[in-house]
């Protein structure tokens, strides 16, 4: 579903996406781990269509992310960016309902509003509807843009640190949805975390960067091993088996 081929991004002589190789799983949902720098928030972001490629491609369902009209590929990929911000005043559910806009182009059907009334729902934000943004918590606004991308319907989900502002039950509750969005809804969902645990207790497929580069790509089973995680981390890692998950504890 999700193809990047050789994909470099480079800021002046700084590579900061090095000629990334990597074929996401359709289904499920997957995480993009490492160290800050590490490249995951713009792999995200070239993959996306939010910032272009120096070098290589990304597929998207076999359409080119880079050149497809923008209206056909929002049908199939939805993107959500690390910081969101609004210079108009809106509820969250007229926020919500700009997800059907690639469905919709302004004049929504019954089906459209039927959609919105189902994302707010799933993200819990039945109470919150009419209220605007802000006038609400930024755990709350995260929840509201979450929405929004997930009424857009669309095939992938590509979502930038989803966790931001959430508190520990939100977080958890967050990870619940979007896992069972993956799974009863058939989406494929990739997010980029840095918290090690949290991928390796809701992700089916875990992509560990550094520096620019894919070092590896695997299960959490793969994934989540002492001296793997302690390379890509710069320190001591144990990882533990606690509740049947493979549970990570660092320290200097």
């Amino acid at each position: 579903m999700v193809s990047v081929q050789g994909v470099t991004k480079r800021y002046g002589h700084t590579v900061v996406v090095d000629d990334v190789r990597l074929d996401l799983p359709t289904g499920g949902v997957t995480a993009l781990i490492g160290p800050n720098g590490a490249g995951k928030s713009t792999l995200l972001s070239i993959m996306g269509r939010l910032l272009g490629a120096d070098e290589g491609r990304v597929e998207v369902a076999g359409l080119d992310v880079a050149t497809t009209r923008g209206d056909v590929l929002a049908r199939r990929l939805a993107v959500l960016r690390q910081e969101n911000r609004l210079d108009i005043r809106l509820t969250v559910r007229d926020l919500v309902a700009f997800g059907r806009y690639p469905h919709s182009k302004g004049r929504p059907t019954a089906d459209d509003l039927a959609h919105v009334e189902r994302a707010l729902d799933y993200l819990d934000l039945g109470d919150l509807a009419d209220r605007f943004l802000d006038q609400l918590s930024g755990g709350q606004r995260q929840r509201a843009f979450v929405a929004m991308v997930l009424c857009q319907n669309a095939d992938v989900v590509l979502l930038d640190e989803p966790l931001n502002n959430l508190d520990l039950r939100h977080g958890v509750a967050m990870m619940g949805r979007l896992r069972d969005a993956a799974r009863e809804l058939g989406r494929t969902i990739v997010v980029v975390v840095h918290d090690i645990n949290v991928a390796s207790c809701y992700a089916d497929t875990i992509v560990a960067m550094t520096q620019g580069r894919v070092v590896a790509s695997g299960t959490p089973d793969e994934i989540i091993q002492p001296d793997l995680l302690g390379s890509i981390y710069g320190l001591p890692v144990a990882v533990h088996e606690l509740g049947g998950q493979r549970i990570a504890t660092y320290y200097c």
